[in-house]
């Protein structure tokens, strides 16, 4: 089978809502990655044959396909098309995939997989909005998907966190804990300098200032003075409930972006494979439960890989909620040593349609740092899926 490899991986470092990024619009925060993945391989713009681009909020300044607008603002040719995908938090890990399978299939030699989100400026919810404000909808669930699903709850993706914290036994102290690390870690990984080969620095615009300058070089939600102690005392979001706001991913904008290419490609592009792409899937789960998926979905890639838990030598796992890397670990048996090494979407953000190519583009310089042959990647997505990505650092 012919095979894909990753050459270049880029992104932003993550903006907090209304903050350091906030004044840039999605299509041109997405066209500046753009551009370094291009400058990092000194490609010639003109041997991209797609852009493949994930993002969840379609709408409003993120809609009429990003992927094209991006490269419109980025000194791509405008012969280099582009499309967008929706696999909710999974969206841009989906759109590596999709441009791996293109340069395997040997239609295509050079692709982007990329992702976009700017949470402050299209935040969550926001198609639902405008459609509750044109009187089309009350809910993206119409009456089949009630009918078979009715124990599926409002602010499903919440409650399904707090299902798993009860699931697997953990309490609230658990969730903290876990919490505190992921920020303990992505310090550790900041001032290590640990993150310098992946950030692209970004000149800080804000809806306030506007450009200002001064680079945007450190992701804004790591709270260098996080204690145990600040982290319970934030209130669970449900009266008696475990998830609170400090045991989340925090809210974040941020673009991310790796070029994937084929044999013929990294001829054509004259350089060297930083990982081969080694496995790929995706599955659905209980969409009640829904952010359960990546402990099937892992156990599924490996069995079908033939390698073992023990096989890979660093996870990353999105933490969209603290209970979800942690029932990850408890039922798979992974060492915790290996997983979120430089910290996870707690700390660092999770800029929803980008986490999957950011995650990645983490894990391919974690790996070359410490020196791991594989990697694994796996998220939890909304409607009860997950993508695994495994890959082989070259």
């Amino acid at each position: 089978m012919a095979e894909a490899y990753i050459v270049a991986a880029s992104r932003t470092a993550g903006g907090r809502r209304g903050g350091r990024l906030s004044g840039w619009h999605s299509t041109d925060l997405a066209g500046l990655v753009l551009n370094d993945l291009v400058d990092r391989v000194d490609a010639d713009p003109k041997l991209i044959d797609d852009v493949i681009m994930g993002c969840v909020m379609q709408v409003g300044e993120q809609s009429t396909n990003i992927a094209r607008n991006a490269v419109l603002a980025s000194k791509l040719p405008e012969s280099v098309p582009g499309t967008s995908v929706d696999r909710q938090c999974g969206s841009s890990q989906q759109a590596l995939h999709f441009a791996a399978q293109a340069v395997m299939s040997g239609s295509q030699d050079v692709v982007i997989a990329a992702g976009v989100e700017s949470m402050t400026r299209t935040p969550m919810g926001s198609a639902l909005f405008l459609a509750q404000k044109a009187n089309m909808a009350d809910h993206y669930m119409g009456p089949a998907i009630r009918e078979r699903y009715p124990d599926v709850p409002e602010f499903s993706q919440f409650m399904g966190a707090e299902m798993m914290a009860k699931k697997y036994g953990f309490s609230r102290e658990d969730l903290h804990k876990f919490s505190l690390e992921s920020h303990k870690r992505a310090i550790a990984a900041t001032e290590a300098g640990k993150f310098k080969n992946e950030i692209l620095p970004v000149q800080v615009n804000t809806a306030e200032g506007g450009l200002q300058n001064e680079m945007h070089l450190v992701d804004e939600g790591i709270r260098f003075d996080a204690t145990l102690e600040g982290i319970a005392s934030v209130k669970p979001i449900q009266e008696g409930g475990f998830i609170s706001a400090s045991v989340a991913s925090q809210i974040c904008d941020g673009a991310t972006g790796v070029m994937v290419v084929s044999e013929k490609g990294l001829k054509a592009l004259g350089v060297e494979p930083l990982a081969r792409i080694h496995h790929m899937s995706v599955i659905g789960h209980d969409p009640v439960i829904m952010l359960e998926a990546p402990v099937p979905a892992t156990q599924a890639a490996l069995k079908k890989t033939g390698l073992s838990i023990n096989d890979i030598d660093l996870f990353e796992v999105n933490e969209a909620f603290a209970p979800v890397p942690m029932a990850w670990l408890q039922v798979t048996g992974a060492d915790p040593e290996r997983l979120n090494v430089n910290g996870g979407a707690i700390a660092l953000g999770h800029p929803l349609g980008a986490s999957g190519t950011k995650l990645m583009t983490t894990l391919v310089n974690a790996l070359h740092d410490r020196g791991g042959r594989y990697g694994l990647q796996t998220m939890c997505e909304g409607g009860g899926m997950a993508n695994v990505t495994i890959i082989e650092r070259l």
